[in-house]
């Protein structure tokens, strides 16, 4: 296991890295602007009856937006890290947590994930490399996770492009879904998969699931790249060179939610990777998903020096944009939005 400094270190990179370059995948989109919702002239609806509200976790939520997992593990992380849970909290939204096992290999790093006391209410996931579990990490430390934030579930997430192209990258996938079934087996909470943004298929989804994961965040390419993002990281020309040439890779988030909806009807499903607005949100759910989730958005407001008020500006712009996008479309709540068929455009 690396130290925690180096640890430490990469985080604070990734910071400087997602704020302040173009980091956004090259020559593959999403795939939302592909598709329309239906325009209805005459929805017979009342805008300010529009609901948006669902459950996850077992708690009631009051949109499908998930704040989905960013930093921590470095104590510029915490101030951020505490206006995004702020934020979900004021809102009613899931929260996910970076990486914690900053954290996990140094207990003084703990702070920089724990917002449990600003937001008591809200959903809030724990996150682990699964990769890890391949690096001496076993149920203790992903039990540890857990305990440490509180949390309602546990996300192992799934990064072969970032790990195989980072400098200090941990390559070793070999065995994991076994041990990945472990983790599922002991845990008394939810184990959450997601990629970092290049895409769960049908094929992986499926597997997870039988390994009994519950929740498949499918993550995927058409938002931030994080081979992006290591290629700003790497000493060499040569680093930068291989890095670059995968700009492109990965499946798109909106093929990513179609295949898995299609191969696994009633798994749980987040639709991540390029969430830009809340009619995204609201294609996404059209297209199968039971939450979105965004992050490089909320990070971008979080940093402004008003924290919390200006994640909760930016996040009420996507939650008033699904309310219109549903009540143009005729969908007075979140199963009237599932049921509407989306036109594909073509060439």
């Amino acid at each position: 296991m690396p130290d925690s400094g180096q640890t430490e270190g990469r985080k604070v990179d990734h910071i400087r890295i997602v704020l302040g370059e173009d980091v956004a995948a090259k020559g593959i989109a999403t795939g939302f602007a592909a598709y329309r919702l239906p325009h209805a002239a005459l929805p017979e609806l009342d805008l300010a009856q529009i609901d948006t509200r669902t459950t996850f976790l077992g708690k009631t939520i009051q949109a499908p937006l998930l704040i989905s997992s960013m930093t921590g593990g470095a104590n510029v992380a915490e101030r951020l890290n505490l206006a995004l849970a702020e934020a979900a909290e004021h809102l009613g939204l899931p929260m996910g947590v970076g990486s914690q096992r900053a954290a996990v290999l140094d207990a003084r790093l703990a702070s920089t994930y724990q917002v449990r006391r600003v937001a008591p209410r809200i959903p809030l996931l724990a996150n682990l490399g699964a990769v890890q579990l391949n690096y001496g990490f076993g149920i203790d430390h992903c039990q540890r996770a857990v305990d440490m934030i509180e949390a309602d579930a546990l996300i192992l997430h799934l990064n072969p492009l970032q790990e195989a192209v980072q400098p200090e990258g941990d390559t070793n996938f070999a065995g994991l879904l076994g041990k990945i079934e472990q983790v599922c087996r002991a845990l008394e909470v939810p184990v959450v998969v997601k990629e970092v943004g290049n895409g769960i298929g049908a094929h992986d989804a499926r597997r997870l699931a039988e390994c009994g994961v519950q929740v498949i965040d499918v993550a995927g390419a058409g938002g931030t790249s994080w081979s992006e993002v290591e290629r700003f990281r790497q000493p060499t020309e040569q680093g930068r060179r291989v890095a670059g040439a995968f700009a492109d890779w990965g499946l798109a988030t909106t093929e990513c939610i179609r295949q898995v909806r299609a191969a696994l009807p009633e798994v749980g499903l987040i639709a991540s990777g390029g969430i830009r607005s809340g009619v995204d949100v609201a294609k996404a759910l059209a297209l199968g998903a039971d939450l979105a989730g965004t992050a490089r958005p909320a990070l971008v407001q979080a940093v402004d020096e008003r924290g919390a008020e200006a994640v909760v500006e930016g996040l009420t712009s996507f939650m008033r944009e699904l309310r219109v996008a549903m009540f143009c479309a005729g969908c007075g709540d979140l199963k009237a939005l599932r049921s509407v068929t989306l036109t594909e455009l073509r060439g």
